[in-house]
């Protein structure tokens, strides 16, 4: 996904319409061209990116916020069409990740220091953490899911 920092009141158009072409309407462009041939083979399995951002507001990121409010939306529309037809559609929300993305919030010390003190498990996650989850959602072991958007977060949410 991408986003653009800015306060709501001087977000440019240009960083809403970057962000939300990347993190929402890409994701159901795909979805809708590979969910045809899911339909019709009668098995599949779509896995979007969701955030903690799709439960909770964010600063700074009114698209980005928007958009992975969406996709968990998208995540339970599309499951109520498709699951009947063997389609699961579900997603993953990753809580703080430290990545090129996340950077600059890593940078600013208080900043970092107030999301640390709110993540149980004490540290920032890694994409390491989503392989596990990954795996599970992409395989047979997930087949009577959908519609679910897993949290990984180092028990973020559960605060």
């Amino acid at each position: 996904g991408t986003t653009q920092r800015k306060p709501a009141a001087e977000h440019p158009d240009s960083y809403w319409d970057a962000v939300i072409e990347v993190n929402l309407n890409a994701q159901f462009i795909l979805s809708r061209e590979f969910g045809k041939e899911m339909i019709q083979r009668g098995y599949g399995k779509i896995i979007f990116t969701a955030s903690l951002l799709t439960f909770q507001g964010g600063i700074l990121v009114p698209g980005y916020a928007a958009s992975k409010g969406a996709i968990g939306q998208l995540t339970m529309a599309l499951s109520n069409e498709w699951a009947g037809k063997g389609v699961q559609v579900n997603a993953i929300a990753p809580g703080y990740v430290a990545t090129e993305l996340t950077d600059p919030i890593v940078r600013d010390e208080a900043r970092n220091a107030s999301i640390l003190a709110r993540i149980p498990a004490g540290r920032w996650g890694t994409p390491e953490d989503f392989k596990g989850p990954v795996v599970f959602l992409a395989s047979a072991a997930s087949d009577y899911m959908s519609g679910t958007i897993v949290t990984v977060d180092g028990g973020w949410m559960g605060r």
